[in-house]
């Protein structure tokens, strides 16, 4: 069933599973108006997941709390790209690569938007050094391999938003990423899937970061190094990327450790990545493990 958007959900009646479902207002910013407390009312579908959602069921619900878009369980490893916006590459005072950095981090770190809290970990909260990193991720539909960077997008699913949750102290340390950054829930996902069929050009998105309230990035897709396109051809050789694959495509200039003084995240921030146009606002609030 083709949708626009698709929103995975907790429903306000009868709460024991989750349901996949488009809201019924096309413009609405879901994970705005789900924070602010407004009812949401979401078209239900009869699958339950986004890679197989199946067709409108005539019924109606109103969201309780948002999830993932999509669950551990059909993520696998997700792969992200690191240094893949000129300004962020500037502002960290490195070149420019010639191939896409790649990393991963584990299903277990793969989270639900607010009021989830994404706990920042004990060793991270030592060295002071929690940081946010605006994403795009996309959603890999059908499974790919050795695909051409001009047939790479007929794979992919659909988009939505991520926060790239670092520890920063770690991560300049060592020569890869994975530890730094695949902590638990280190990986916020969401409000909203919005297909591929609905954005046939990503490179139109616009995304922001926003720490309490102020604007700490803001970028359009233009400043990537590699193209969404790109990325899932290069991801693809001789690695099959299956469906349900989520790949965050790396963050504009603006993280935290960028800024003086450096602009960390501690207990109780707020922090939203805001992708226009149709993914909206993905929360997240920060609280320190215990």
């Amino acid at each position: 069933m083709a949708f626009d958007r698709l929103v995975r959900f907790i429903p306000r009646r009868n709460g024991s599973r989750p349901l996949i479902g488009q809201p019924v207002d096309r413009d609405i910013d879901v994970g705005k108006a789900v924070h602010d407390g407004d009812a949401v009312e979401v078209r239900v579908f009869s699958g339950n997941s986004v890679l197989n959602p199946g067709s409108p069921t005539g019924e109606t619900e109103l969201i309780s709390r948002i999830l993932s878009p999509v669950s551990a369980e059909e993520v696998g490893a997700i792969r992200c790209i690191g240094l893949n916006y000129a300004s962020h590459a500037k502002e960290a005072n490195m070149k420019v690569p010639d191939v896409p950095m790649m990393f991963m981090k584990p299903a277990t770190a793969l989270a639900d938007p607010w009021p989830v809290p994404t706990v920042i970990p004990r060793h991270t909260l030592k060295d002071d050094c929690a940081d946010y990193e605006a994403e795009l991720a996309i959603v890999i539909g059908k499974a790919c391999k050795n695909v051409a960077a001009e047939e790479a997008l007929n794979y992919v699913l659909g988009y939505t938003a991520a926060n790239d949750v670092s520890s920063r102290a770690a991560q300049i340390i060592q020569s890869q990423a994975c530890y730094s950054k695949g902590f638990d829930g280190s990986c916020p996902l969401g409000p909203v899937l919005v297909s591929a069929a609905a954005m046939p050009d990503p490179g139109e998105f616009v995304i922001r970061g926003l720490k309490n309230g102020e604007v700490m990035q803001s970028s359009g897709l233009s400043d990537m190094i590699f193209n969404c396109a790109q990325l899932v051809s290069f991801l693809s050789q001789g690695t099959t990327l299956p469906a349900g694959t989520v790949i965050l495509t790396g963050t504009p200039a603006g993280v935290g450790f960028g800024k003086k003084p450096p602009a960390y995240l501690h207990d109780k921030d707020k922090f939203v990545v805001e992708l226009l146009p149709h993914v909206g606002s993905l929360y997240s609030v920060f609280e320190a493990e215990n």
